[in-house]
Formats: C-alpha cells, structure tokens, sequence
C-alpha cells in the first residue's frame, strides 16, 4: 500500500517505471500493477524527472522590474546603482512579499531548490530578515539556501565585512563575495582570501559571484582556485559567472581549467542573463558573455545553469522556468548534439543538486519524494517544448496540478486539427 503512485512515467534515463510513495520517501521504482495507493497520477507516455533546481537567483529583487526606475543602459553596472536606490526604500514586508509571489511561480514550474543571494550593505539587513523569513515559510515545499553577499563589495563597503558576518550569525547558509566590483584587482584578491577564511573558520560552504565582466585580465578565478586548495574548501566553492574567460586567451585558459578542476570548483554561467548584461560595450563583433560551458565539463568539472534574475534591475523578463534558462544555455555555448541536449537537462536537475549539496534528491528508493510530471516525452523534448508541468510533487504532497493543455488549431482547408504544442509522435 502507497500513499502515492506515479504510474507509467519516462524517466530522464528512458526506462518507463511506476514510482511508489510512502509518506516523504521514495519507496518503489519499478512496475507495480495492482498495487494500492491512496492517490494515483497517471503519466503514461510524459517525462517524469526530480525536481529543478537553481543554484543561483536574488530574490530580495526579484519582481521588482520598474522600481523606482528601468535600467535604461541594460547595464550590470547600472543594475547595481539602480539596486542601490530600490533597497533603501525597499521594507521587509515588500521584500517578503515579492520573494512569496516568486515562490509560487517556481512550485507551479516544479522548481523546487533555489540558492538565493542576499544582500549585506543594507545597514539593516532588511532583505536577511525578509528572506529568512521566507526561508522558514517555504520550507515544507521549497529547500531555500541563502549566501551571505556584500553586493557593494566587502572592502568598497566599509560596512560590509561587519554586515556581513551579523548575517551569517543570524543563520545566513552561505558565504559570497563580488571581487571584480572591488576598487582595485589586490582588494578582490583581499576579499576572496578573508571571504573563504571565514567560510572555513564556519564550516560553511562558499559561492563567489566571479569576474562577471568583459574584462579577460580579472582573473579572480584564479585566486578563488588557490584559496579553496590551501584551506581545504575542495567540492565546497561554487565560482558564479565567470564572463570573464569568454575574453581571455586561450593559452591562459589552458592553464586556468586544470586549476579550477583540480580545486573541485563548481561553476554556474547564467545564460539568460550573461548574454543580456555583457557586450553591452561592444560594437562589432559583439561578445554575448557566457563562460566556457563545455572545456569546463570536458574538465570534469560540474558546471550548473542558474537563472539569476527575474523582473528586476537587471531583468526585464523570466519566469521561474528552468528550463528556459538551459534552452537559452544550449544555443549560446552550442550544445545542440542529443547528448549535450541531454546534459544540458541534467544541468538544471542532478549538476544543480550536487552543487547546492542537496541530499536525498533523485527518483531512486529512499530518496526525498519530490518529482515533476511534464508533458514532454523525454528530456530533450522538454527543452525543446518547456511544456506544461502537469503535477509537482514535494515530499509526497502534490503542490501544483495542471490539467494537459489540449488546445487545438483549426488550420484553412484541413478537416483535422493538430496540438498547438508538437509533441513527437
């Protein structure tokens, strides 16, 4: 007897299983006909995967495009000005009213563990107190991680270093940083070195927004590398970004990967966001600013996509789908063969988990029951369609359901209609 069967799905993998749940655990993959469940979804022939997963989003500004101002330049740089004027008339209960809405839209996407940045330089820390609120609110359905992150840089800011330790004091998961926005190259390196110190003196883990700009001499990576070797932080350190290595030169790169490989670093480009914020300075060729996706796999290092922002002051668009942050992804790193499809979909679902340290995440016995059922046949159709999300599963509760969309085309001349969204077969 199961309190839930999920029954006939296809998995990432192509086998084609029943899942049975009991209670919040995984208890069963495998054919279970005239087995019982109190609650009984019927995926036969659609994709049934864990849940997305992203490790890098900011919602202390998430929805909050328009306010005070559009970002008229569509900069980085002017983002940062105009997330400046917004937080310090931003309250609490705005900041957790935005991030609840957001919330809502990423379970009805099966989007289910978000890594969220929040800032440190507000002297009252109004996005820490929202966010942690948030953060217990949702966390019967949402695993929510938050990195302590000194948005104005932890040197730049005289107030940062302070803050941000009061953060990581008040239950703040993660320790960050933003080298590249510091005054000079040595005060990026400063704050990467006491950044990861703190971070190993905590036992914490680390996630650095790193060289996210146009310029190939920031080289902080470099320094995040070393740094994660000499205090033992190996597998612990995530380098958000990375922009930079899209510019640098090739021989410098050659060496760069080994060390980052070597360090266990994880790496989350942001494609929709890399591509809108970089080149901004360019004329012809213009550069579109994603890092080297796929040298850093064949590295063996884990690289994961994250969404970054949505309808903020650096966004203007998104909608807590994951899977259009890798649709994105694999047309700007070109990752078009079956195979880099496929791996593209394990970015934004098991590389994902693995960086954010997720345990218990899988469709294998014992693991968390948490899972979507999507109107896709497999993986790569699910990219190619961003389908509907018919049922999402968390700890085995179903938290969203989706009636299959069957809207039909009329089409001038032809007595039959077809399905507005092509599935094969």
């Amino acid at each position: 007897m199961f309190d839930l069967i999920v029954k006939g799905g296809t998995l990432p993998d192509g086998l084609v299983a029943d899942i049975g749940i009991r209670g919040d655990k995984i208890a069963a993959v495998e054919g279970l006909a005239g087995a019982e469940a109190g609650q009984v979804i019927d995926a036969t022939g659609d994709l049934v995967c864990p849940p997305f997963v992203d490790p890098h989003f900011h919602m202390d500004a998430t929805l909050s495009y328009g306010q005070p101002r559009v970002n008229a330049s569509g900069t980085l740089l002017e983002g940062i000005a105009l997330w400046g004027e917004l937080k310090a008339i931003a309250t609490i209960d705005e900041m957790k009213a935005r991030a609840l809405e957001y919330c809502d839209w990423a379970v009805s996407m099966g989007l289910l563990a978000i890594r969220s940045h929040v800032d440190t330089c507000d002297p009252d820390l109004k996005g820490v107190q929202a966010l942690l609120d948030v953060r217990e609110t949702v966390k019967e359905y949402i695993d929510l991680q938050l990195v302590a992150f000194p948005q104005d840089g932890l040197y730049r800011d005289p107030n940062a270093l302070e803050q941000t330790l009061r953060a990581l004091d008040m239950g703040v998961d993660v320790v960050g940083g933003i080298p590249h926005f510091e005054r000079t190259m040595d005060e990026g390196s400063w704050s990467i070195t006491n950044l990861c110190k703190i971070a190993a003196d905590r036992g914490l883990p680390v996630d650095m927004h790193c060289d996210e700009t146009d310029d190939p001499m920031s080289r902080h990576i470099e320094t995040l590398a070393y740094e994660t070797q000499r205090l033992g932080l190996n597998g612990r350190v995530a380098a958000s970004h990375l922009t930079s290595m899209h510019s640098m030169d090739n021989y410098y790169v050659s060496k760069l990967l080994p060390l980052i490989a070597e360090a266990g670093i994880n790496a989350i480009p942001n494609p929709l966001i890399n591509i809108v914020l970089q080149g901004r300075h360019d004329t012809f060729p213009k550069r579109r600013g994603l890092t080297r996706v796929k040298e850093m796999q064949a590295h063996g290092i884990t690289v994961g996509w994250g969404q970054d922002c949505v309808l903020d002051p650096w966004y203007s668009l998104g909608t807590a789908d994951m899977l259009d942050v890798a649709f994105m992804g694999l047309h700007v790193a070109q990752m078009t063969h079956p195979d880099e499809m496929r791996r593209c979909f394990d970015m934004v679902t098991n590389a994902n988990a693995r960086i954010m340290g997720l345990q218990g995440y899988g469709l294998e016995p014992g693991c968390t029951a948490s899972l979507v059922v999507l109107d896709a046949g497999n993986a790569i159709e699910a990219l190619r369609l961003r389908p509907d999300r018919l049922a999402v599963v968390s700890r085995g509760k179903v938290v969203a359901r989706q009636t299959r969309n069957d809207s039909r085309l009329s089409l001038p001349g032809r007595p039959e209609t077809v399905r507005r969204r092509h599935r094969a077969g």
